[in-house]
């Protein structure tokens, strides 16, 4: 068995992902999302144009094989080449034991059909003393990620624990190079002790093949392959993680509690529950398993009047296509809506190229700037935040940003603050789709937006735009239904 930095990086974000890609049914994974692989052509873009700005000379292995790629790697390395790019190392587990620094009940385990396997994106030469000659290497790894999150320190410390068993010495640095071309150092004392634990636990549970429980995190989830096998076992199982609000360190709260269904959730005392996990995330649960079980929305017990959305003659329904690797907010679209006169119609202010985002914002200010007196529903934080960076980047005066952020209401909050839906998410999308709203573009959402407006910079096909202005309308739209939804059901509710 391999054990790849991949697998490593895997487990430590999803324990049973790195479990189904080792034992799993390629069968029952789904194809790659368009939007996965626009990231892993940006990250090779990234590589790319770091290795650029370095001025290294490097030279890269050409074994497309991992094992010959490796003793490509070596012989590299022995010859004192100054820069590795592509470069892959290879351990048995004999040289991988022999080569752990501290050795614990924690870091140590038997199974020496494990071999291991890592691929540093490059291996730096310094001076310093290895089986080499006085030269020795440390690795960095470039990443598309904006912060040193802890699986890239762990798998640099990987890297470094490899390096330190082929050349017999400890590289002194383990380096991470993120987005903007920032370096990281990473504290190797620190992390490899963590590193250590984390490889024995992951070779552990693949040597018993144990495979871990499903739990579904959308967040985390939404662009694993195994996303939809995983989530018809949970659907199956009825699991916990389903129900909005469930966290994993809350899931092992309610376990430990006795509680795995949600029929038991809805039928716990909110004392003994509350005495757990905190009153307020016992109020929410109980209701929102309520809710389920019924299949009927329900007023919060904690709803307070100030809570109750506002309501204007014209209403300004706002929704945001962006970009962000690019940083351009390419689409700010509007929904008008006067309710004297019962009509509608959309505002979309697009940038058809990056370099249009400063007239559609002119244009978009201008138009909201209309109507002084009008609310400006949205439904998420975004919006608010992609106001500010606007409104400084193009140096908009901060009075008129205050008096037009005032007249902003965000929807999700005012939903997830007055009412419980039997839904298994509150965004957008699950919400609405539980209203029995639906949008035009089927397989529509933030991340086949970005696709598209990639495959429209690229082709000029104009089918790419028009998805993309469909997809944002119904977005619009979809909030305007929800608000009607929801001031309909709290009117409703305070008259019984």
């Amino acid at each position: 068995m391999l054990l790849t930095d991949q697998l490593l990086l895997n487990y430590k974000r999803c324990r049973r992902r790195t479990y189904l890609e080792v034992y799993g049914n390629r069968a029952e994974k789904d194809p790659e999302k368009e939007f996965l692989l626009k990231l892993k052509k940006e990250n090779q873009l990234h590589i790319t144009s770091t290795l650029e700005s370095l001025l290294l000379p490097y030279q890269k292995p050409d074994g497309q094989d991992s094992f010959l790629n490796s003793q490509q790697t070596q012989e590299l390395m022995a010859q004192g080449a100054e820069c590795i790019y592509g470069g892959s190392l290879y351990l048995s587990f004999e040289q991988w034991q022999d080569s752990i620094i501290t050795k614990n009940d924690h870091n140590s385990f038997d199974a020496e059909n494990i071999a291991f396997l890592g691929k540093p994106t490059l291996l730096i030469k310094i001076p310093g003393e290895s089986i080499f000659g006085d030269w020795l290497y440390f690795p960095i790894n470039i990443k598309l990620g904006r912060r040193p999150k802890p699986e890239y320190k762990l798998i640099a410390a990987y890297h470094a624990q490899m390096l330190a068993a082929i050349q017999g010495v400890l590289p002194p640095q383990s380096e991470l190079i993120l987005r903007q071309q920032n370096s990281y150092q990473i504290h190797l004392e620190y992390w490899l002790e963590r590193m250590y634990s984390m490889v024995a636990e992951c070779v552990a549970m693949l040597m018993v093949q144990q495979e871990p429980e499903v739990f579904i995190s959308r967040q985390r989830c939404s662009l694993c392959s195994w996303y939809s096998h995983c989530y018809n076992i949970a659907k199956s199982q009825q699991h916990l993680s389903l129900i909005p609000g469930v966290t994993p360190k809350r899931y092992e709260s309610l376990i430990d509690m006795g509680l795995d269904s949600v029929e038991s959730i809805a039928a716990v005392s909110s004392e003994r529950l509350g005495d757990k996990i905190g009153k307020s995330i016992a109020l929410f649960l109980k209701q929102q398993t309520q809710s389920l079980l019924l299949e009927k929305a329900m007023v919060r017990a904690d709803l307070k009047l100030q809570d109750l959305p506002p309501s204007s003659p014209i209403e300004l329904y706002f929704d945001i296509e962006a970009e962000p690797d690019r940083q351009v907010d390419y689409l700010l679209g509007v929904l008008f809506v006067d309710r004297i006169r019962n009509t509608k119609k959309f505002y979309p202010f697009l940038a058809e190229h990056p370099t249009e985002e400063a007239q559609a914002w002119k244009q978009f200010f201008e138009f909201v700037s209309l109507y002084p007196e009008a609310k400006i529903f949205h439904f998420s934080e975004y919006e608010v935040e992609t106001i500010k960076r606007l409104a400084n980047l193009y140096q908009t005066p901060q009075s008129s940003i205050k008096v037009l952020l005032s007249r902003f209401v965000d929807l999700h909050h005012l939903v997830t603050k007055t009412v419980i839906l039997p839904v298994e998410s509150y965004s957008l999308k699950s919400v609405a789709n539980w209203l029995g709203f639906s949008w035009r573009e089927e397989d529509g959402s933030g991340d086949q937006s970005v696709c598209w407006y990639d495959s429209w910079l690229k082709t000029q096909d104009r089918t790419f735009l028009d998805a993309i202005l469909s997809y944002n309308e119904d977005d619009c739209y979809a909030t305007y239904h929800l608000k009607n939804w929801l001031v309909d059901f709290l009117e409703q509710s305070q008259q019984k």
